[in-house]
């Protein structure tokens, strides 16, 4: 029998499935633990689905699920007594809620998710039985499974919108609603398949939230040459996304001694106007994050995970004890600082006195890339984008938005990059832009061939520019522009990007490097047959066929 089933990233073993071990690292206990929490949080959203319609929401619930949903993000969370501390507080507000709605007189469904009341004992038990292939039909499940991905992409982009003071309630309501739909053994595919769609607009919806609390709170990115050697001071890295996280690092370094230096997906503060004022914020230090076991080695001071991803350490890594993890992130070992109570701040005071004994980082590169193009940039180079699209100098537009990843094949977008024709523009967010944001792409009539919006979840600058480009072409059909899609995917932040593309209307995305395992083989048809959803071959076979 198998320990455990997980095919939720682009790694899955063999494309089914991983049934040992992650090949990200995650244990069999840790990933049924997992599918306990996300059963527990199943039966949270129902009865907070039917609070709601009462009139009462369940406000309680919003956070729980957003953070206990970016837990279970691949690369998040390794550490199984979070994920089970998760587990025993869910059940609690779960109960508290139940005892809400029979107070209330409301009607609850007889299910499992509401039913079940094991102590720790019990976990590993009933773990074993609530995972993903409880549901038995093979569409039915791929279906709800695209959808739970989604929703765990959009949790992760409505915490960090949420720890910036920014949060919309239809947003936690339609999470909620759409986790509750995926307990009903009565729902038809038609109905998920509209589900899928929905998610992917709510999906825009939480990344124009999140854009709009990034840019309140420290301006619009501006072009900005980012520094990739080191200074003479010992620094800390900061990967992730949590920008907040990010502005009180750099207030609580300032002054110390201490440099800080972004890795990963944290690279885009580079481009936020307020981060620019501490002196002491040199720049990044490496590449995306399957890099991370030799350039931490390297980097010699500590690092802290505000989010994904993490790969495990080898068991002799230098680095493993100068590790910390905050929000929804955990390693065994690693230690955790605690989240900032209400109307304060994290205390990071202890990472800094670490890293103020380390050597100052190992140069691994030096120079700069350029990046900061969000939607608000580009629109003041809007003017130039277009006389450039006129005159010819411009031929086409290739987002190459999404994730990297450790595997060979991802050469691919490296080469795709160098072979394209150099009147093409490569539009990118997330970390697959690491691909090619090094190499000398030259630019055209000043604009840079490679312009970067940012993080995975400003992909929304992506469809933003797109939006406008149609508006000034006066196009009828997003899918007239000469725009090509060719997004690399791993896991579920690239999934909620995927489906809000599709529910903007754009077609023919190709997608890669591999399709993604939970996509049964009717559900991937219904895919291509109505979106045109396709994967990629070789670089010379697509640019012949896609561009040229």
């Amino acid at each position: 029998m198998d320990k455990m089933f997980c095919y939720q990233c682009q790694e899955a073993s063999k494309g089914i499935g991983c049934t040992i071990k992650g090949v990200c690292g995650k244990d069999d206990v840790t990933a049924n633990r997992m599918d306990l929490l996300m059963f527990v949080m199943k039966g949270i959203a129902v009865v907070a689905e039917k609070l709601r319609a009462n009139g009462t929401p369940a406000t309680t619930a919003n956070h729980f699920i957003t953070e206990g949903l970016f837990s279970t993000i691949t690369n998040a969370n390794f550490d199984v007594n979070s994920i089970s501390a998760r587990v025993t507080e869910g059940l609690k507000l779960r109960n508290d809620l139940i005892g809400k709605a029979v107070a209330a007189g409301i009607a609850l469904p007889k299910l499992e998710e509401l039913s079940w009341n094991g102590n720790e004992s019990e976990y590993e038990s009933k773990s074993a039985s609530v995972g993903v292939l409880r549901e038995t039909n093979e569409d039915v499940r791929s279906l709800k499974e695209l959808v739970i991905y989604g929703l765990k992409g959009m949790a992760a982009y409505a915490e960090h919108a949420s720890k910036l003071g920014f949060e919309e309630e239809d947003i936690y309501a339609f999470i909620q609603h759409a986790l509750a739909a995926t307990t009903r053994t009565d729902i038809s595919a038609d109905e998920l398949t509209a589900l899928v769609l929905e998610t992917g607009s709510f999906g825009v919806k939480t990344m124009a939230l999140l854009d709009k609390a990034n840019t309140t709170s420290y301006g619009n990115p501006e072009v900005t040459k980012v520094n990739i050697g080191v200074g003479k001071n010992p620094g800390i890295l900061i990967s992730g996304h949590d920008l907040k996280d990010m502005e009180e690092l750099l207030a609580q370094t300032e002054g110390t001694g201490v440099d800080v230096y972004t890795h990963s997906e944290m690279l885009p503060a580079n481009y936020y106007p307020a981060f620019k004022k501490y002196k002491h914020f040199v720049g990044n230090y490496g590449n995306a994050w399957w890099k991370q076991r030799e350039e931490f080695e390297s980097f010699n001071g500590p690092i802290l995970f505000t989010t994904n991803c993490i790969v495990p350490p080898l068991s002799g890594a230098s680095y493993k004890d100068k590790v910390y993890t905050t929000n929804a992130a955990g390693y065994p070992g690693f230690k955790h600082v605690p989240a900032r109570k209400e109307g304060g701040t994290k205390d990071f005071s202890e990472i800094i006195e670490v890293a103020k004994k380390c050597a100052a980082p190992t140069e691994i590169e030096h120079g700069e890339i350029i990046g900061g193009f969000a939607h608000n940039q580009v629109m003041q180079l809007a003017g130039q984008v277009v006389d450039a699209v006129k005159s010819g100098a411009i031929k086409k537009f290739v987002v190459m938005a999404g994730c990297d990843g450790r595997m060979k094949t991802r050469d691919y977008y490296s080469d795709f990059a160098t072979q394209l024709p150099k009147d093409n523009v490569i539009l990118t967010a997330g970390c697959a832009k690491y691909r090619y944001n090094k190499l000398p792409l030259g630019d055209i009539n000043g604009i840079p061939r490679v312009l970067d919006a940012g993080q995975c979840n400003d992909s929304y600058s992506l469809a933003l520019i797109a939006l406008k480009l149609k508006e000034v072409f006066e196009l009828q059909d997003i899918n007239e522009l000469p725009i090509v899609y060719n997004i690399a995917w791993y896991e579920q932040k690239a999934v909620i990007v995927l489906l809000a593309l599709l529910s903007l209307g754009v077609k023919n995305i190709h997608l890669g490097p591999t399709l993604p395992a939970f996509l049964s083989p009717n559900v991937a048809n219904v895919l291509v047959e109505n979106f045109g959803i396709s994967s990629i071959r070789t670089p010379e076979e697509d640019i012949k066929e896609w561009i040229l």
